[in-house]
Order: C-alpha cells, then structure tokens, then sequence
C-alpha cells in the first residue's frame, strides 16, 4: 500500500488538514513543516495529483506550448519558465506544434479540458488576427512570448527588437559609418519585421544612405546576401538581422580575400553562442531569452493567482548591444 496523508500526519503528530496545508503550498509552522518534510522523506510519499485536482479544482500543471521544439533559442526561454514553475510548486507539460500537428489556438483545449492551469504560448512567428481574437476571449491564464499585434485582452512579453537594432545602428554611426548595408530577415517572423522598421527608421534619423537585401536567417542565405552587397560596395558597414546570416556574411568575405573589419564592419543579432568564436568575434545584440521565460511565467502566475483581477500588459525587455571585434571606426 502507498502511504497516505494519514500516514504522514501520524508520523508528523500533526492532522491531515495541515498536511494538506502543506502540500497545498500554505503555510505552516516552522516546527511543523520540518517534521512534515521529514515525515514525507521517510514514507517516500507522493501526493496523489488526481485526488488533488477533484478537491482543488486544479492540476498545479502549466502547458508551454512553441512553435518548434528544436529551436535552439527556446532552451534558455523554458530553462526561465521552469525555474519559476518550480518556485511556484508547478510542473510543466510542453508540447510542440511541430510534433502535435495542431494549430496554436487549438492548445486552449487543454485549459477548456482543465488539463493544464495556465498556458504560455511561445512563437516568433506573426500570429494572425484569428488567432490572437480567439486568445483574449478564451478567458483563461494566459501569457504570449513574441507577437501579440495590437488586440485588446492579452498578456505578452516579448524583446524590443526596435531598441536593439537602434543601438547597433547609432553604434557604428558614432563610429564614422554613413553607409550602412541591411540584411533583412523572414517576413513571417515578428522580430524580422520590427528590426526592419527600426533599421529604416533610424537610419533616415541619421541621415544615413542605406542598401537592403533579404535573407531566411540561415548562414547560407547570408551568404548569398553578402554576395549581392559585394556586387555594390556602396557601403562601410553591413548590419545582418541574426547572428547565423552575419556569419555568413563574414564567410563570404573571407572566401572572396576581404579583411573584417579592415575592409568593412559586420553586426549580427540574437548574441548565440557562436558568435563569439567566429572571427573576428561578432558585435551583435544579446537576447534576453532566459528572462522572457521567467517573465512570462511569472506574469502567467499573477493571472492564475488573481482569477478575478488578471494583468493584460504587454512586457518589452530590453536587448543588450555586445562589442567585439567585427567593427572599426572609419573617417
């Protein structure tokens, strides 16, 4: 027979309702829940999780949701959701939209089947209207990591990717560069499409002469735009809008003789790991991934906590430029 929370109370000298207390995550004295604690250790006791969620009405289970599971930079995001899933006494259940082969508002039937206590929803991607309107009227804990467009009702945390561009941008501007070449990314991908408006616009701000080419953030297709740029050679600086199309940008210029930053500087964005091996080392911009997961899921657990008064803001952290070696002053 498993033990119960009888079994613990009696070991503990205390009653059941303060061993339910307990693993409800309410309060106890100091003395009891040392005694508990050990009581627990001692029995090997597993609380039954299905006979909690009939008496509470809930899982103490958050579902995380993204786009695609093997994308490298969601690692540091669930790494944050978890560590504060954790603090909470929550468990989380992930699920792949890759793997799962359903549609990202269709993972709010596991909040309608009370699977789950809450949902975060991660996705770079551009979210259609559709599915942004059936997200604010779910009337559920809910958190967006990423593009949450400008609908009333929703809760999202997402990087100011407009401020991180700007950065780069007046960087190298204090650095004398007055032409500046763009390698633009994706356009079904939210981040590609703000760092492209910020690029634009800050670049007309300053005055500065700008060439823009496309790319699918792939080191390949940065590559290639490089190549379309040497074709130019209109410009002293080129800015890619991810780290893995800078690094082929970089490739290029090595494989065709030219000296970085000697010749012309290169930027990147998203700071990956890479980015500081490569040489020369890239000046790029630092994602905070690992805090937009605890953000979101500390913003989720306010909406869980607070049924009735639930939070629906939009959070922007800001990005981090990071100086190395892949650019020099000119003039």
């Amino acid at each position: 027979m498993n033990p119960t929370i009888r079994d613990v109370a009696k070991l503990a000298n205390t009653s059941k309702s303060t061993v339910s207390r307990f693993l409800n995550g309410q309060k106890v004295k100091k003395e009891t829940e040392e005694a508990l604690i050990k009581a627990i250790k001692e029995l090997n006791f597993y609380p039954n999780v299905n006979a909690r969620r009939l008496v509470m009405s809930k899982t103490k289970t958050i579902g995380v949701v993204v786009d695609d599971i093997a994308n490298y930079f969601y690692s540091p995001i669930i790494s944050g959701i978890e560590k504060v899933a954790k603090e909470k006494g929550f468990h989380c259940v992930f699920y792949s939209l890759t793997t799962n082969y359903f549609y990202e508002s269709s993972s709010l039937e596991l909040l309608y089947e009370g699977q789950v206590d809450g949902l975060i929803l991660v996705s770079f991607k551009l979210r259609s209207n559709e599915t942004l309107n059936k997200i604010a009227n779910a009337n559920y804990p809910i958190v967006l990591v990423g593009h949450a467009g400008t609908i009333d009702g929703i809760a999202s945390v997402d990087v100011d990717d407009v401020s991180g561009i700007t950065d780069i941008v007046h960087y190298l501007n204090r650095l004398g560069h007055e032409k500046i070449a763009y390698i633009s990314g994706p356009e079904n991908y939210s981040a590609s499409k703000f760092r492209l408006a910020g690029f634009q616009k800050v670049a007309s701000g300053l005055g500065i002469k700008t060439s823009i080419v496309c790319s699918n953030w792939s080191n390949e297709s940065g590559y290639n735009a490089m190549n379309e740029l040497l074709q130019k050679m209109d410009f002293t600086a080129v800015v890619a809008s991810n780290d893995e199309a800078a690094i082929g940008a970089l490739r290029a210029c090595h494989d065709l003789g030219y000296q970085i930053p000697h010749d012309f500087s290169i930027t990147g964005y998203d700071d990956i790991a890479i980015s500081s091996w490569v040489s020369p080392s890239l000046t790029t911009v630092r994602q905070p991934f690992e805090e937009i997961g605890r953000k979101a899921a500390e913003y989720l657990f306010q909406n869980i906590e607070n049924e009735n008064d639930s939070v629906m803001n939009r959070i922007l952290l800001k990005p981090k430029l990071i100086v190395r070696d892949s650019c020099v002053k000119v003039g």
